[in-house]
């Protein structure tokens, strides 16, 4: 496995940034990593790259320790932190030549252009990176993370600053790189996670709270299943909260509402009962699994 994580802690004062946590990272596998803001993430990312030292537990990176080879793990990963790491007095290339120097590269210019082709830097590529807008200094730093091609790449929050048609860009990029390297995804932005990731881990406080795929996640949340309704005139949510078995109902509009519940075919058949009850028209009824943005805010709230 390319990273492999075992019982790391990393302790702040009285705080336990990251507590105790294991898991492991496949080649050829994109993982989401995700949680709330100050939940760990990034320290962990920190950490797995070699720039700060836990407090305990271990870490190994294509099978070489982090703690005793911190220089030779890196050389195989590629990192893009949060705080994009840019200097804006240089051009493009140059600080891609830069980039590429320090890890020595083997035919730095070409590979460079590669590089700047992969993460279409090349309508910008020959500007200062303080004329940059937002989104393409996020490609310069994703472009550098990838210059000396590198075998594990970790990412925290790659789209940061980027538009619509970038956001599909990258993704179709990160998804191409997932084919043949180990990629730890970092994102907030829950569309991404589900369009992107073959499995997610979920922190919280510093504990991992959820390791699996996301249909599975799904599927496991202890919200159940979701019913989506709407009714030919306005309805009291009251009505539908008063069926055993519902657990949340969201009102949309007067006639439309979001139902969770465990067991979604015994309440769409008391949900029809209740209509003709009441003398109402269901104009739509759908049942289907919820968001990864619900499993998330499940679990971490």
């Amino acid at each position: 496995m390319s990273i492999k994580i075992t019982s790391l802690t990393k302790i702040y004062g009285q705080q336990k940034a990251v507590n105790n946590i294991s898991f492991d990272v496949q080649k050829g596998e994109i993982t989401g990593f995700l949680g709330p803001n100050g939940a760990g993430k990034s320290t962990t990312m920190k950490m797995i790259t070699g720039y700060i030292e836990p407090d305990s537990g271990s870490m190994e990176v294509c099978g070489i320790k982090v703690q005793t080879g911190s220089i030779e793990t890196q050389k195989k990963i590629g990192y893009l932190p949060e705080t994009n790491p840019l200097y804006v007095d240089m051009y493009v290339r140059e600080f891609l030549q830069f980039a590429a120097n320090i890890h020595a590269v083997p035919k730095a210019k070409q590979r460079i252009e590669e590089v700047i082709n992969m993460v279409g830097l090349t309508p910008e590529s020959n500007k200062k990176i303080s004329q940059l807008s937002k989104g393409y200094k996020q490609r310069t730093g994703l472009a550098a993370a990838l210059v000396h091609d590198p075998e594990v790449l970790i990412l925290d929050e790659p789209t940061s600053g980027l538009d619509p048609n970038q956001l599909m860009e990258i993704r179709e990029m990160i998804k191409r790189l997932g084919e043949n390297k180990t990629v730890l995804f970092s994102s907030h932005i829950m569309q991404e996670v589900e369009a992107v990731c073959d499995r997610v881990i979920i922190i919280n406080k510093g504990k991992i709270v959820a390791n699996n795929s996301i249909e599975n996640l799904r599927n496991e949340s202890l919200e159940g299943q979701t019913i989506h309704i709407s009714f030919n005139r306005p309805v009291p949510s009251s009505l539908l909260e008063s069926i055993r078995g519902i657990e949340t109902v969201q009102a949309q509009n007067a006639q439309t509402f979001l139902i969770t519940c465990k067991d979604a075919d015994s309440i769409k058949k008391e949900l029809l009962a209740m209509s003709l009850k009441e003398g109402l028209d269901i104009s739509s009824l759908q049942t289907g699994s919820k968001s990864l943005e619900t499993v998330f805010k499940s679990l971490t709230t």
